[in-house]
């Protein structure tokens, strides 16, 4: 099993080799994070790569291509799974990429901390042993990409950062978990179905997506620039079900015209609604102007699935069915109690 290191609140520490503002930075390496856990060598043999030393919001899509090459070469090659640390800022879009980008059926967890280890009672040591644990299992062959923290395990598609410095901030507020770890072993009590209408393979080079948030009063003027400013797509968080002001409807049409224009809720969780309402900005309407929804996805992480789309060099056709089969995909689940 392999353990890719890439920065965070895990590595970091106050050795003074990076930045000279004081505080902490990421310092440790997979080495270092590993050997801080002896109960990992009851667990796996682990092959420990410091893939980047980073905070998580300097990572970019060109990053997370990359690391899933380097993870399918180890599955290739023979690993059970792969573990990645990182800071917990971008976890939710990370581990929703990997799920998108990596093949195969093997586990991929990715875990972090929320408290450095100069503090008392850091939490990385502990969720390393059970996202180790959890990658070992074969219970979590087939269930894409999962993040654990704090002993539970949750579906990459569904959880979400929701707290800034709780050591139980990650949530998946629509589905709930897909498990937890008890006395060292996981116990999933639902399979997912696996995702479909995921990108091909990305390009190095992911062209910029928009987002932007709809928010009380706003005429959201930006709009008239995402084309000029570069972007490629636009995410757009609605309100409620899928809402927006009827003053911008125009505006949002002729984007969507010409540039694949998504919608999510910006409430986080829940989905998108189609067919219930009917006035100018309601859900109804949005799609009959061209614009994409998200359904399930919450604005960040439609995002993501819109730039690999872009990436793979998808067309406007070619994102809408991607969406539209995203969506489909996870219509009914296996309710299993794996004891």
């Amino acid at each position: 099993m392999t353990v890719f290191s890439l920065g965070g609140t895990i590595a970091s520490t106050n050795g003074g080799e990076t930045g000279s503002v004081g505080g902490v930075a990421p310092e440790l390496g997979a080495r270092d994070l590993v050997e801080a856990v002896p109960q990992l060598r009851h667990v796996a043999e682990l092959e420990a790569v410091s893939f980047r030393q980073v905070p998580s919001g300097d990572l970019l899509f060109s990053d997370l291509v990359e690391l899933a090459g380097e993870i399918e070469k180890r599955m290739e090659e023979g690993a059970a799974g792969v573990v990645v640390t990182q800071g917990t800022d971008t976890i939710e879009e990370t581990a929703f990429a990997l799920d998108l980008l990596v093949r195969g059926d093997r586990p991929v967890v990715v875990t972090g901390a929320m408290r450095n280890p100069t503090l008392a009672g850091p939490d990385g040591p502990a969720n390393l042993l059970a996202a180790v644990q959890v990658a070992a299992s074969s219970q979590s062959a087939g269930l894409g990409t999962l993040v654990v923290f704090n002993d539970e395990i949750h579906a990459a598609r569904f959880v979400r950062k929701t707290h800034s410095s709780s050591t139980a901030a990650f949530r998946s507020p629509t589905a709930g978990p897909i498990g937890w770890v008890y006395e060292g072993r996981p116990r999933i009590v639902y399979r997912l179905p696996t995702l479909k209408g995921v990108p091909g393979p990305a390009g190095v080079t992911v062209p910029p997506v928009a987002l932007l948030t709809a928010t009380l009063g706003d005429d959201l003027r930006l709009l008239s620039q995402v084309e000029s400013l570069g972007y490629s797509g636009l995410v757009l968080e609605a309100f409620g079900v899928g809402h927006v002001p009827g003053r911008v409807v125009g505006a949002l049409e002729d984007l969507a015209a010409r540039l694949p224009v998504v919608f999510a809720s910006r409430t986080g969780s829940g989905e998108v609604f189609k067919e219930t309402y009917g006035f100018p900005g309601s859900e109804r309407d949005l799609l009959s102007r061209g614009l994409i929804s998200a359904g399930f996805l919450d604005g960040p992480k439609a995002r993501v699935l819109l730039s690999l789309l872009l990436g793979a060099r998808q067309d406007l056709s070619g994102v809408r069915d991607a969406f539209e089969s995203l969506n489909a995909s996870v219509g009914s689940s296996e309710i299993r109690n794996e004891g």
